[in-house]
């Protein structure tokens, strides 16, 4: 785990939060908006020497924004063993975990008849397993009052081709996050979904219906990564207190116009 601090932070630490996919476009908007609140920030992400040297830039951009401490912890999520490592870790250095958000993602574009085994459990492993792992890990050592955020997709209600694997896992993770609110409340924990649109992050540019021409999106339904973090930072905020087992769908009113 890699560590990067100021002398004399802006706040007192309060929230401990761990962002999966933190080094990504929504990831790495949701910890400038925690940070903004003093939060104590777990990165999560691939150790590849791309990340390794966007986390420092990231940590000191956190850091300026106002977070107590920002860490990164690299890891494939696909691996559960990985995924306790990253709270048992955390909880030692840190004694508490208050906000969890499963934002880590993958896709395959492909047909279905082409879709192998391995395309299937590669894109569920990151896109529902790995949130079930972390919801695990997260339910034995959270405290009442603490949030968890699943951040699905819209492809969970209306898709398009060449996205089966990924639409089907982020419809299963809403219904995870139905059932993990139901199992959280008597923890005092609350489980909440997040449902982007387009958001202009590489995922959405990656995409072959869009790069191609086959899909279009109108500018004015293209949000920008901060517009999700701002709906992470409230489901994860006190205002937020008697919400849990929602799906927010955060997409400009898009899915009101397919």
């Amino acid at each position: 785990m890699v560590s990067t601090t100021l002398p004399e932070a802006k706040h007192p630490a309060r929230r401990v939060a761990i962002i999966s996919g933190g080094l990504g476009g929504i990831g790495v908007a949701t910890a400038k908006r925690l940070a903004c609140e003093g939060a104590t920030l777990i990165i999560v992400d691939l150790p590849t020497a791309a990340n390794h040297d966007n986390f420092e830039f990231v940590a000191s951009t956190c850091l300026e924004f106002g977070a107590s401490r920002v860490e990164h912890f690299y890891c494939d999520i696909s691996d559960e063993q990985q995924v306790c490592a990253i709270f048992s870790s955390t909880m030692e250095k840190f004694g508490r975990i208050d906000v969890v958000v499963n934002n880590a993602g993958l896709m395959i574009h492909k047909p279905l008849v082409e879709l192998t085994a391995f395309d299937w459990k590669t894109v569920l492993d990151i896109n529902l397993l790995a949130p079930a792992n972390f919801v695990r890990e997260s339910f034995r050592v959270m405290k009442a009052g603490s949030a968890i955020i699943n951040v699905s997709s819209v492809h969970a209600i209306s898709t398009t081709e060449l996205m089966a694997p990924y639409a089907a896992a982020k419809a299963a993770l809403l219904s995870l996050t139905r059932s993990a609110a139901i199992e959280g409340k008597p923890l005092g924990i609350r489980v909440n979904g997040v449902l982007p649109g387009a958001i202009d992050t590489p995922m959405l540019w990656s995409n072959p219906n869009i790069a191609s021409g086959a899909e279009r999106v109108d500018p004015e339904y293209i949000g920008a990564p901060e517009d999700i973090a701002e709906a992470i930072a409230f489901l994860a905020s006190p205002q937020a207190s008697f919400i849990t087992g929602t799906a927010l769908t955060v997409d400009g009113g898009r899915l009101c116009s397919l």
